[in-house]
């Protein structure tokens, strides 16, 4: 379906106050709902924002309105609906602001629901079916009932799925994240990979593939919700749009959870943190605040560190690794923020879990392309005591992790710090470049050719564990030339290349370059 094609639906009564032609063809691929002042990481490339403009007032600087606009266009939004109810028309700034941006308005009358837009856009989607009679494609009073009634007792989605579904024989159907992740099926569905249950939610298997419909709620660019019918699987639109709307409640009481018990999980965070850099954690007040999270107060843990680049910040991180985490440990964690901007992470250990992580951080990565970086970092397994310094091990590893792909998406565990390259990527850039400076001395002149020279000699003379013969053929030079130049680096940088410790000296400035 086409923006163009809304405005061609008489019942809808929607006005273009602003959109070129080449930019009404634009496909849509769902509808959101919002009234932030910028929703940019709850939207989707390639849908219709609806928005009620409760976010403006009259009085607002411009600068509100073109951080929403501009939010819609870099999420690759393909048109605002914007309501007329709230301010009797649509803001002249807001035309002003849309026309700049290159983003269609349409204005949507009073009268108009945005429930009414949101199922005309799936029904064209999926097909004209409303010349048939509705009762056919609705639920069925008992069973709307019956979801309502499990609704209130708190079951999860897969009992909502099932029950939602067996009248019409329990197709096979899906609950998605973004990521792949599943989180609920019918009995009917067999279990989906999360690599190709990711390609399904972003359609990129091909032709073919099914329907999936995003559940409008205000999650995370890596937790979204999906449900999703695979190919010859056929439920009637209104009736899919019905459970949808069913588990969106579900999720709301999801997240309203999660929230409530956001506040222990920062007391912990907060606790284990009391141990690093040398401060001395109150073991008592760590032991609690495990237990406050449903955690044991014994056992072996780890701890993990993640942060995103870009705009997404602290809560775009605590969403990732939380994300990841629900694919890749069976176990329990917990979640929260740190200054900073991190997410940390207190998990109880499993075999292997760091490479489960590594595994799915993937998947995170391709949810939001436009992010700059997504890096995390595992420390060794601990005791309860040992929180803390598991905390300062994963904060170290992130930061390998960042020095070793710094515009990639990367998972580090200390298990993996295994050699002297490996370990000084750990270290802060200033501290490396200082040890670089110090060690090498006039060899890092960058202006000298006959220096340059010299280190290229040196690297190549430890690289071939200081055999003159080797380095001599690597270089293609005599034998005696290769003792002249490394008596020269040892005479400017001070060192004996005949002590090991010596040698290693060199050779970490060299990695530290």
């Amino acid at each position: 379906m086409h923006v163009g094609h809304l405005l061609q639906l008489d019942s809808l009564d929607l006005t273009l106050l602003w959109g070129e032609e080449s930019l009404l063809g634009r496909e849509i691929s769902g509808v959101t709902a919002t009234d932030l002042e910028d929703p940019a990481r709850f939207l989707q490339e390639g849908e219709v924002v609806l928005s009620g403009l409760v976010w403006w007032n009259p009085g607002d600087a411009r600068a509100k309105t073109e951080r929403f606009v501009s939010a819609l266009r870099t999420s690759g939004a393909t048109a605002l609906l914007a309501g007329e109810e709230t301010h009797g028309t649509v803001p002249d700034e807001l035309i002003d602001s849309c026309r700049e941006h290159r983003v269609p308005l349409l204005a949507v009358p009073a009268r108009t629901s945005f429930r009414a837009i949101t199922e005309a856009v799936y029904l064209r989607q999926w097909g004209d079916l409303s010349r048939l009679p509705a009762p056919h494609y609705a639920l069925p009073e008992n069973v709307r009932t019956e979801l309502s009634r499990l609704l209130d007792r708190g079951a999860d989605p897969a009992e909502l799925l099932d029950r939602a579904l067996a009248p019409l024989g329990g197709p096979p159907c899906y609950l998605l994240t973004s990521s792949g992740r599943t989180v609920a099926r019918t009995p009917s569905a067999p279990a989906l990979p999360a690599d190709r249950a990711a390609q399904s939610v972003r359609g990129t298997e091909g032709t073919g593939t099914g329907t999936t419909l995003r559940i409008q709620a205000e999650s995370g660019t890596y937790d979204a919700w999906h449900l999703h019918l695979p190919a010859g699987a056929e439920v009637p639109p209104r009736v899919l749009h019905e459970i949808a709307e069913v588990i969106a409640q579900s999720r709301h009481d999801h997240d309203r959870r999660r929230a409530a018990g956001r506040q222990a999980t920062d007391a912990l965070v907060a606790a284990v943190g009391a141990g690093v850099a040398g401060l001395s954690p109150d073991a008592k007040a760590v032991e609690g605040a495990l237990r406050a999270c449903g955690l044991r107060a014994e056992g072996s843990y780890r701890a993990l560190v993640a942060t995103v680049g870009g705009t997404e910040g602290q809560t775009g991180a605590v969403d990732a690794l939380t994300e990841a985490l629900s694919h890749a440990a069976p176990a329990t964690f917990v979640v929260g923020g740190a200054e900073g901007g991190e997410a940390v992470a207190i998990v109880e250990d499993q075999e292997d879990i760091w490479r489960r992580l590594g595994d799915v951080w993937p998947l995170l990565a391709e949810c939001e392309p436009k992010a700059t970086a997504l890096h995390a970092g595992v420390s060794a397994p601990c005791a309860v005591a040992g929180l803390g310094a598991a905390l300062g091990q994963a904060r170290y590893a992130l930061a390998a992790a960042r020095s070793t792909s710094p515009g990639a998406a990367r998972v580090t565990a200390v298990e993996e710090l295994s050699t002297l390259e490996s370990l000084l990527a750990g270290v802060p850039a200033e501290v490396r470049a200082a040890y670089c400076a110090r060690t090498l001395g006039p060899l890092t002149q960058a202006d000298s050719a006959s220096h340059a020279m010299l280190l290229e000699t040196l690297e190549v003379f430890l690289a071939h564990n200081c055999s003159w013969a080797r380095t001599a053929e690597a270089l293609h030079l005599h034998v005696n030339t290769v003792h002249y130049r490394i008596e020269r680096v040892e005479v400017l940088t001070g060192r004996d290349l005949s002590r090991l410790d010596h040698k290693l000296d060199l050779r970490a400035a060299l990695l530290c370059r």
